[in-house]
C-alpha cells in the first residue's frame, strides 16, 4: 500500500512536470500583446477564482494565525516576484533557457536554508552548487549578448522562488497545503491590482494594463488555470510521496518544455544551453542525492519509536 500511495505521488509529479510548461507557453503568448505586470496579476486573479470553491468543497478553516497570515504575505510577494521573472524572461527568451536558469533554484535554497535555518552544508554540496552556478552561466551569458539584461530576470525568478519555498517550509505544518495555495493567491491579486491601477496611471510600459483582444483572453486565462493545476498536482504529490523522491523527477520538466516551445515557437536550445542544462542537472541531481544521505544517516541515529 505505502509504495502504490509513492507511485500515486510519482505520477502526480510527472503531471506536474508535462503542466507546468503550459503555463509558460500561455505567458509567452500572453506577452505578445499583454504587458507582463497584467499577465503576472492574471495568474493570482485567475488562480484565486478557481481555489475558492476547491477550498469550499473540502471545508477548511480560513482563520489564520497571525505569523502565518505573515508568512503568506511574504509567500505572496516572492511568488509575485518570481511569476513577474519569470515571464519577462520568456517574453524575450526561449522557454528552455529561461527554465534553464530558474533550474539553479535549488542551489540558492541549500544556501538560503543554510544562513537562515541553520541547515549543514558539506564541501561536496558547496563545490556542487558553484558547478551547478556554472552551468547557468552557459545559459545565461549567451543570452544575454542576445537579448540583454533582460536574460537577468530568471536568475531574479530563481532568487523569488527559492525565499518562497522556505517561506513555505516555515509554514508546512500549521496551514493546509490548499489554503497557503488559496490565501497566496487572493494575498497576491491583493498586491498586484493596485500596482496595476498605478501603471495605468504612470503609463509605465510593464505595469500600465491593456484590454485583452482575441486569443488574448484564452492565454491570461490559461496562465491562471495551468498555474492552479500544476501546483496542485505538486501539492498533492507530496502528501503520497517524500520530498527528496519527488525531486529528482522535477529536472524531467525541462522536456515538455523544449518541446512545447519548438512547437510553438520554434525555439530550440543551442549548444551552449545543452551544456548548461546537463550541467545544471546533474549538480541538482547530486545535491539531492547528497541530501538523501545525510537524512537517512540521521534516521539511523533516531529511536525506532520517532
Amino acid at each position: 500500500m505505502t509504495q502504490d500511495r509513492t507511485l500515486f505521488g510519482i505520477a502526480l509529479m510527472l503531471a506536474f512536470c508535462v503542466l507546468a510548461p503550459l503555463l509558460d507557453t500561455a505567458s509567452k503568448l500572453a506577452t505578445e500583446t499583454i504587458p507582463v505586470g497584467q499577465i503576472t496579476a492574471a495568474r493570482f486573479l485567475v488562480q484565486g477564482a478557481l481555489m475558492v470553491p476547491v477550498a469550499l468543497v473540502m471545508r477548511y478553516s480560513w482563520h489564520l494565525r497571525r505569523r502565518d497570515a505573515g508568512l503568506l504575505l511574504a509567500r505572496a510577494v516572492f511568488l509575485i516576484t518570481s511569476t513577474y521573472g519569470f515571464v519577462a524572461g520568456v517574453q524575450v527568451m526561449p522557454i528552455a533557457d529561461a527554465l534553464a536558469i530558474v533550474f539553479v533554484e535549488p542551489f540558492i535554497l541549500l544556501i538560503l536554508g543554510h544562513l537562515i535555518f541553520g541547515d549543514h552544508i558539506g564541501p561536496r554540496r558547496i563545490i556542487a552548487s558553484i558547478i551547478g552556478f556554472v552551468g547557468a552561466l552557459f545559459v545565461i551569458q549567451p543570452s544575454l549578448t542576445a537579448f540583454g539584461l533582460v536574460a537577468l530576470f530568471p536568475l531574479l525568478s530563481a532568487f523569488s522562488f527559492a525565499a518562497y519555498m522556505l517561506v513555505t517550509r516555515a509554514m508546512a505544518s500549521s496551514v493546509p497545503p490548499v489554503m497557503q495555495q488559496l490565501h497566496t493567491s487572493l494575498l497576491g491579486s491583493l498586491i498586484c491590482l493596485p500596482i496595476i491601477a498605478l501603471g495605468n496611471v504612470t503609463q509605465w510600459p510593464t505595469l500600465d494594463p491593456v484590454m485583452p483582444e482575441g486569443l488574448a483572453w484564452l492565454w491570461l486565462f490559461g496562465v491562471g488555470f495551468w498555474a492552479a493545476v500544476s501546483h496542485m498536482c505538486m501539492t498533492i504529490a507530496l502528501k503520497f510521496a517524500p520530498a527528496s523522491t519527488l525531486a529528482p523527477i522535477h529536472y524531467l520538466e525541462i522536456l515538455p518544455a523544449i518541446g512545447l516551445g519548438y512547437l510553438v515557437f520554434g525555439d530550440f536550445p543551442n549548444m551552449l544551453t545543452w551544456i548548461g542544462i546537463s550541467i545544471i542537472v546533474g549538480s541538482g541531481l547530486y545535491i539531492i542525492r547528497r541530501e538523501q544521505q545525510v537524512a537517512a544517516r540521521i534516521r539511523a541515529t533516531l529511536p525506532p519509536d520517532v
